[in-house]
């Protein structure tokens, strides 16, 4: 069966879509236990930039969600953004909180939990714990003309509309040149550049659809928008966004389907997890994002591979789809379209949309709320936003009646705060799965654009991953990761080990097909194996006294046996393992995986 391909890019005709910053959030640990927890994760402050989209996958038809992001340092008037299409989609305003609570709820979180073994005497067995290893508008002139000589001219206006604070239109041109001049006419500014790759776009037919700020919106109102398809397959078109990306810009993309979601014709890798240092998570966000770049660098990955870094239920947002607001069933805009400007703050705080405390501060629960009511019931010179809003009975002298447009007000709070915030909901209780990709990738390796395909037989991927620390008795420590590889620490330094740096950044480059297992094209867990054996034979772990059992962190010994100990009474160290459930010290890092600003390192 072929289906017609579905492709788009958040490119811009002359880089002007830069990202904008976003910051990760909390994640509640759920890891430690007893009185000596740490006080609970701590995010990690790095850039969310490059591109963010969601496709809902639904048999042959296709939506997708961009996340516009924009750099507020530059010039509004100036945004501009082009995204090749098979055909004319429709075009909606999507939902931003959506973005926000998918990107919190799946983030990678590497976390690290402490543990002691009982070496005899009346403690608890804590004591080992301080052993430094606590890490811390738009144009549409010419549409319908001719050439006088009764033909259309090379680049046609197919369709026009305004979407929340965009103009949209969709072109179909049959000469480069001839796109160009139009996008330049009509205030879409481009780069020579764009000209090669916009002919290979003619070349295959596509349309485009260009997208630019209405002349009365600002920056504040930007908004995601969902461009729906009849037939399609899931695509980025990252040979257009060459022209605006930097080196090792970030690609995120979410599915929302009845499967895992995988490339179809880019490289699935799997990371060596040596590569991340486990001791020190602090640092995680850097590192995370160098490991990730060169693993999809790796040999047969060759810089077109994504890693998978959540798979699993859809249910995983549910306590981020109420923390960051992204519906209500109490909002209603109907209210707003008879009422007086006085009334407005009022009714938005009776909904849960606004909440303002006199001389203090205002909390708007909605990203797109502050640009509405600027627009709208705009804040008189001099007054602060608190002050209005509690009161604006007191100011109704210097209200802008000019401004305020009740029913216009009303449809802007429906379309694009309510009715998208419904169908993200709706999205989210429908679709049963949850995929979370991402990759690093330069503009020399935009060569290829990706596609995607669900597979049901693939197994789900955690995005909490938890290794656990076990002091020993000889004041060394035991890193055990979540595949179960273990790891000696030396009491000195105490550091990660600095494994041989020719070890490989990837565990496995593999291929995945509709269904079935996947296809491993590299394969480095021997090499990462008889890495780890060579540094533990080195320390001199296991030891070398056989009759001596070892004790993992269940608090059995080699052979399955429950340790007795508790009493300090027994042979040698009686070392037994702590439960963290009772006593156990764990530190969870959330990492939003995200910035951009490295420059490639290859091994």
């Amino acid at each position: 069966m072929n289906f017609l391909r579905f492709c788009l890019a958040t490119a811009t005709t002359a880089g002007l879509c830069a990202a904008a910053l976003t910051l990760s959030i909390p994640q509640t640990a759920e890891a430690c236990g007893g009185t000596f927890c740490d006080s609970g994760p701590q995010s990690m402050p790095v850039d969310q930039t490059g591109e963010n989209i969601l496709f809902v996958i639904d048999g042959a038809d296709v939506e997708a969600h961009i996340q516009i992001q924009y750099d507020p340092e530059t010039n509004a008037d100036q945004f501009a953004w082009v995204i090749p299409v098979l055909e004319i989609p429709e075009f909606e305003i999507g939902s931003d909180p959506l973005f926000q609570a998918l990107l919190t709820s799946t983030v990678p979180s590497y976390g690290l939990n402490f543990q002691s073994e009982f070496c005899g005497g009346g403690d608890d067995g804590l004591g080992g714990n301080d052993g430094g290893y606590d890490p811390t508008g738009g144009g549409t002139s010419g549409a319908g003309e001719t050439d006088g000589y009764g033909e259309p001219p090379p680049t046609e206006v197919l369709l026009e509309a305004t979407v929340g604070a965009f103009d949209i239109v969709v072109l179909q041109s049959t000469d480069v040149a001839d796109l160009m001049q139009w996008l330049g006419d009509n205030g879409y500014q481009q780069d020579p550049a764009a000209e090669p790759i916009f002919q290979e776009y003619l070349d295959e037919s596509y349309l485009f659809a260009a997208f630019k700020l209405t002349t009365s919106a600002e920056v504040d109102q930007i908004h995601p928008v969902v461009l729906k398809f009849s037939t399609g397959e899931a695509c980025i078109p990252l040979r257009l966004t060459k022209i605006a990306a930097k080196n090792d810009m970030e690609v995120r993309t979410f599915f929302l389907g009845n499967a895992r979601t995988v490339p179809r014709n880019y490289r699935h890798v799997l990371v060596n997890p040596l590569k991340i240092d486990w001791l020190n998570l602090s640092n995680i966000a850097e590192n995370y994002k160098d490991v990730i770049t060169q693993a999809v660098d790796a040999f047969e990955a060759n810089g077109h591979a994504f890693v998978t870094e959540y798979a699993g239920q859809t249910s995983v947002i549910d306590p981020f789809m109420q923390q960051f607001n992204v519906f209500s069933p109490s909002w209603n805009a109907a209210p707003f379209a008879a009422a007086e400007p006085i009334d407005v703050a009022a009714l938005l705080e009776g909904q849960g949309l606004l909440q303002c405390f006199e001389g203090q501060f205002c909390n708007y629960f909605h990203p797109l709320l502050p640009g509405l009511l600027a627009q709208y019931l705009p804040i008189p010179d001099g007054i602060e936003d608190f002050d209005f809003y509690t009161c604006t009975e007191c100011y109704q002298d210097l209200i802008d009646l000019n401004a305020w447009d009740a029913q216009a007000f009303s449809d802007a709070l429906q379309t694009r705060i309510i009715a998208p915030g419904e169908h993200a909901q709706e999205l989210t209780q429908t679709w049963p799965y949850l995929t979370r990709m991402y990759t690093t990738i330069s503009p020399g390796e935009m060569t290829e654009d990706p596609f995607f395909h669900q597979n049901p037989n693939l197994e789900d991927v955690a995005n909490i991953r938890m290794a656990t620390q076990t002091q020993l008795c000889t004041g060394d420590s035991l890193v055990t990761l979540p595949d179960g590889r273990e790891i000696f620490i030396p009491q000195d330094p105490g550091t990660w080990p600095e494994f041989p740096n020719e070890l490989p950044w990837e565990a496995e480059v593999q291929t995945i097909a509709l269904s079935g297992a996947p296809m491993t094209l590299v394969d480095n867990n021997e090499i990462i194996n008889q890495a780890i054996a060579d540094w533990n034979l080195a320390n001199n772990w296991p030891p070398e006294d056989p009759g001596t059992p070892s004790v993992d962190s269940s608090g059995e010994d080699s052979d399955g046996n429950a340790d007795s100990g508790g009493d300090g009474e027994g042979e040698g160290c009686g070392c037994r393992a702590v439960d963290s459930g009772k006593g156990g010290l764990a530190l969870t890092l959330l990492i939003g995986v995200v910035g951009l600003g490295f420059r490639r390192r290859r091994a």
